[in-house]
C-alpha cells in the first residue's frame, strides 16, 4: 500500500526537480503518443528540441526562439507575482488582447502620422489597457468577494469577441477590400516594434521582458512589499499582522499582472504580428500559466522556462513540417509538461511512504 505523508515543510530538493522530471516525462510521454500516431517518436523529440537549435536552417529558428519567448516572459513575470500572494489571474490572455486593441487603436486612430511620441505612446495605451481588464476581477472580488479565477477567465471570451468586432469593423483596413483585420503596423514606420538587431529576434518586447525579470527579482527578494507577497500567499492570516491590507494587495496584483499582459500584446501586434485580426490572440496567456509555474514563480526560472516553452513552440511547427504531425499533437504534448509539473509538484510537499516502511 502506497500513502502520501505530509512533510514538515516543503523540500527544496523535489522543489527545483520536479520541472527536470516534468521535462523529462513530458518527452517519454509524447514520444509514446507520437509513436501511436504512426511517427517515429525519436525523430519527433529531435524535431522538437533539436532541430532549431543545432538543425539545418538553426539561424532562422534561432531567432525566432526570443520572438516566441518576449510575450511568454512578460506575461508569466505579472502572473508570478499574484500566484505569490495567492491571487489567480487565468486571464491574461484577454488582457493581452485588450492591450493590442488599445495599443493598436492609437496607432490607427492617428495614422499616417509620424511622430517619436506615438510607439511610447501605444505601449502606455497597451499597458492601461491591460490594467483595466485586469481591475474587473479585483474590484468585483474586493467588493462582492467574486472569485478572480471566474472572472478572469470568463472575460478572456469577452476579450476574444472584442477582438473578432474591431478586426471586421471599426478598426478594418479601408484598402483591405472587405478583408477582416487592421492596417499592418510593420509599414508603418513610427508604429513598429522593428529588431533593434538584425537576424535575432531582439526588439523591444524582448528587452521590456529582461526589464521584467530584473523588476520582479527586485521586488519579491529584495523590497519589503515581496516580503508581503509571499506572506500574504503563505500564511494570509499571520500577513495580517504584517502590515498587509488584503483589498489593496488584490488590486494591486491583478493590476501589475494586468499591465504587463496588455505591454506584451502591445509589442506583439506592433512586431512580429503587425494587425489585428480575429486570430490575433496565439494563447500566450494560457501558456504562460505554464511558464510561470515550471519556473517555480522565481524570475530566474521564469526566464529559462519561457524559453524551453518558446523552444516547443517553434519545434512544434517545425515536427509538424517534416513529419506530418497534427497541431492536436503538438498542443497535446505541450499541455503534458503542465501535467506532469502539478503531478510531481506533489513531492514538494508531500513524501511517498510504502507499507510496512517506518
Amino acid at each position: 500500500m502506497i500513502t502520501l505523508v505530509k512533510r514538515p515543510q516543503p523540500s527544496q530538493f523535489w522543489s527545483w526537480a520536479t520541472p527536470i522530471l516534468a521535462v523529462i516525462a513530458t518527452m517519454i510521454a509524447g514520444g509514446l503518443l507520437f509513436a501511436a500516431l504512426g511517427k517515429d517518436p525519436i525523430e519527433a523529440i529531435k524535431a522538437i528540441f533539436w532541430d532549431p537549435i543545432l538543425g539545418q536552417n538553426a539561424g532562422y529558428f534561432r531567432s525566432q526562439l526570443l520572438v516566441k519567448a518576449g510575450p511568454l516572459i512578460l506575461i508569466a513575470c505579472g502572473l508570478a507575482i499574484g500566484f505569490r500572494a495567492g491571487i489567480w489571474n487565468i486571464g491574461a490572455e484577454g488582457q493581452y488582447i485588450i492591450g493590442a486593441i488599445c495599443g493598436a487603436w492609437l496607432a490607427l486612430r492617428v495614422y499616417p502620422a509620424e511622430s517619436a511620441w506615438l510607439f511610447p505612446a501605444m505601449i502606455a495605451l497597451g499597458a492601461l489597457g491591460g490594467l483595466l481588464w485586469a481591475l474587473i476581477p479585483a474590484v468585483l472580488k474586493v467588493t462582492l468577494g467574486v472569485s478572480e479565477i471566474l472572472v478572469s477567465l470568463m472575460l478572456v471570451y469577452v476579450a476574444e469577441n472584442l477582438l473578432a468586432y474591431v478586426a471586421f469593423g471599426p478598426l478594418r483596413n479601408p484598402d483591405g477590400f472587405g478583408m477582416p483585420g487592421s492596417r499592418n503596423l510593420q509599414q508603418y514606420d513610427a508604429a513598429h516594434n522593428p529588431e533593434l538587431i538584425a537576424g535575432t529576434g531582439m526588439h523591444w518586447g524582448v528587452v521590456a521582458a529582461l526589464i521584467a525579470v530584473i523588476f520582479t527579482y527586485i521586488l519579491l527578494h529584495r523590497h519589503i512589499a515581496g516580503f508581503r507577497i509571499r506572506v500574504a500567499g503563505e500564511a494570509p492570516r499571520a500577513a495580517l499582522f504584517a502590515g498587509v491590507v488584503p483589498t489593496r494587495l488584490v488590486v494591486i496584483c491583478l493590476g501589475l499582472s494586468g499591465a504587463l499582459a496588455g505591454v506584451a500584446g502591445l509589442f506583439e501586434v506592433a512586431g512580429p504580428s503587425g494587425q489585428i485580426t480575429d486570430s490575433f490572440n496565439a494563447g500566450y496567456g494560457f501558456t504562460a500559466i505554464i511558464v510561470a509555474f515550471l519556473g517555480r514563480l522565481h524570475p530566474v526560472g521564469i526566464l529559462l522556462a519561457g524559453l524551453l516553452m518558446a523552444l516547443t513552440y517553434i519545434g512544434g511547427d517545425v515536427a509538424q513540417l517534416r513529419l506530418q504531425l497534427p497541431p492536436a499533437a503538438i498542443q497535446c504534448f505541450q499541455g503534458m509538461l503542465l501535467f506532469f509539473l502539478l503531478g510531481f509538484d506533489v513531492l514538494t510537499n508531500y513524501r511517498v511512504k510504502f507499507a510496512g516502511a517506518a
